[in-house]
């Protein structure tokens, strides 16, 4: 088993590059000790290194709005006309798709409908909707989703959701805000790049501050550019 530095070394990388990786699961690892520090084995790093996307050199990022979001990020848009929902979110959604990456759309009905016409909704997007009404399910579902797209190789999961059709798939408004601050923590584990949508003509204004709260990447970059 290797430390940080003996992995960075074997790789020859930075160790705060070893890190990154393993912090968004691309590296496979283990935590050992009260310390919980990392080991690695070399044969997990061989089969880094022999992986081709992305390559070990090249962080794990998306484009969004002109920016490179590295991954981890929960992202937050919010638009007041169909138009404005699909500017940025059809661009990253398409990336992936050209990338060969998994992308998620959650939604339903008329929303998914306006990605269709732009999008291959059947071969290059999964469409994703929640059943159970509660935070804990649709949690528990994504962490299998993100679970068997990672176990395929070093890649981007990217994930747009369209938070008014989402909020009819929870039993209520706040059971979906305690949904978002606990997929906010979840989706770190993961190299994920998400953009929950919010459409400010079906939300009130103290939702969307929640919406805000929830979503602390969002001030790492122009906010501006995610208002549409």
């Amino acid at each position: 088993m290797l430390n940080t530095a003996e992995a960075a070394r074997f790789l020859r990388v930075s160790q705060a590059s070893i890190r990154r990786w393993f912090d968004a699961g691309l590296l496979p690892g283990h935590r050992v000790g009260r310390r919980r520090e990392r080991r690695f084995t070399e044969p997990d790093l061989i089969a880094f290194m022999s992986r081709s996307t992305p390559r070990p050199d090249t962080p794990a990022a998306a484009s969004v709005a002109g920016m490179s979001v590295p991954a981890p990020a929960h992202l937050a848009t919010l638009y007041g006309s169909d138009s404005g929902g699909l500017r940025l979110a059809v661009p990253f959604l398409a990336e992936g798709v050209r990338l060969h990456q998994p992308c998620f759309l959650v939604g339903s009905g008329q929303a998914v409908e306006h990605y269709r016409r732009d999008l291959d909704l059947e071969h290059g997007v999964t469409v994703v909707q929640f059943g159970g009404g509660t935070a804990a399910e649709a949690i528990a579902q994504w962490e299998e989703m993100f679970a068997s797209a990672r176990a395929k190789g070093p890649t981007v999961i990217r994930v747009v959701g369209e938070m008014a059709e989402e909020r009819r798939m929870f039993s209520s408004e706040d059971e979906m805000f305690q949904y978002e601050q606990a997929f906010d923590v979840m989706c770190k584990r993961y190299p994920t790049v998400t953009i929950c949508q919010y459409d400010v003509r079906q939300f009130d204004g103290v939702a969307l501050l929640q919406a805000l709260k929830a979503h602390p990447d969002l001030f790492d970059f122009r906010s501006g550019a995610f208002l549409n």
